[in-house]
């Protein structure tokens, strides 16, 4: 779902379809914001990238007309939504039928009360060159300017990062479940039932880096992985070890949205979810999950209510008639 994080601007997930025509959506992170008059995707939330990465795209709100939903135009597009810019028809796919609504609603509202800017002239050229600040210096991006019926479209025109193994990926020609950001595609469960899983970022131990991992969350274990095609996670955390599962306290010092916190005996973890929604999901899978395990008995009952109190629910696939509930509590206590 979209949310307002710090900078009082409205975020969220949706995929695109950045290629016109092409039928391929990609994973990415959006941002919308009003005073700047834009709205702009990154491959991933901007907090997790390097320090002065560059928008994959950007738009200005004074050159989208009309935000509607598009399942009569594209049947086979799940929640899907079109952005009416100029000539250009941007495709857009939402997580569920909420997420859908609440993304036209937040853009219709956001085109009606922008003004244009009288200087902020665009000119037709091909491409130009930008600097963006970072904190040892500035850096040289280079961009490209395509005048599309009379609407400027901006893309960056340098080459994707490397990533870690050496490889650079053109991510331009991956499919939507092929994206830098998986969609939560469920990895087959192992001898315990899998109550929760899906992708979230975490701080490393030693280095302080953030990295996306998969995450997954049974009857008596909470495993992360590097991807969900592996088949051994990087860490299993015993849930008999968690004293506490709880939105992060230290959150403000560390200028993170959606930040919540696995206390064990002998580590904090921090995690950052995609959405509040998702990081009250956690906290509430993990805590019913600890309950269940300590409660009396562990009953086939007890791990029933557990799942339940966890909410499972990953888009996609699931029926389009499914929903999932909220919750809205920031911590719950566990029995010692």
């Amino acid at each position: 779902m979209p949310y307002v994080d710090r900078q009082n601007r409205i975020c969220g997930f949706l995929d695109i379809e950045e290629n016109e025509n092409s039928g391929k959506f990609l994973r990415r992170y959006f941002i919308l914001d009003t005073r700047e008059d834009s709205l702009v995707w990154y491959m991933d939330n901007p907090q997790n990238l390097p320090s002065g990465s560059p928008p994959v795209g950007a738009i200005k709100l004074t050159y989208i007309s009309k935000v509607s939903d598009a399942t009569k135009l594209r049947p086979k597009a799940e929640f899907c939504f079109v952005m009416n810019a100029g000539m250009r028809k941007y495709f857009l796919q939402a997580n569920d039928q909420q997420d859908l609504v609440e993304w036209v609603n937040v853009l219709n509202k956001a085109i009606k009360i922008t003004v244009p800017k009288q200087s902020d002239p665009q000119s037709p050229s091909d491409s130009l060159s930008r600097q963006v600040e970072t904190p040892g210096g500035k850096k040289q991006v280079s961009y490209r300017t395509e005048i599309v019926g009379g609407v400027p479209i901006i893309t960056p025109t340098q080459k994707e990062e490397v990533n870690e193994s050496g490889d650079s990926t053109d991510r331009n020609n991956l499919k939507r479940s092929q994206s830098h950001l998986p969609h939560f595609t469920p990895k087959p469960p192992p001898d315990n039932a899998v109550i929760k899983a899906g992708y979230c970022v975490k701080q490393g131990a030693v280095m302080k880096n953030w990295k996306r991992r998969y995450f997954q969350l049974d009857e008596n274990t909470i495993g992360y992985f590097k991807s969900e095609l592996e088949k051994e996670p990087l860490r299993i955390i015993p849930l008999k070890e968690v004293h506490k599962v709880q939105e992060c306290k230290q959150s403000d010092i560390m200028m993170r949205d959606n930040l919540f916190e696995i206390v064990t005996t002998s580590r904090t973890f921090y995690v950052q979810a995609d959405s509040p929604e998702e990081m009250h999901n956690w906290i509430k899978a993990i805590s019913g999950a600890i309950v269940a395990q300590r409660g009396p008995g562990r009953s086939a009952t007890s791990m029933r209510q557990a799942r339940r109190l966890s909410n499972p629910c990953i888009p996609r696939y699931t029926s389009r008639t499914g929903e999932c509930s909220t919750y809205v509590g920031s911590h719950v206590n566990l029995p010692s």
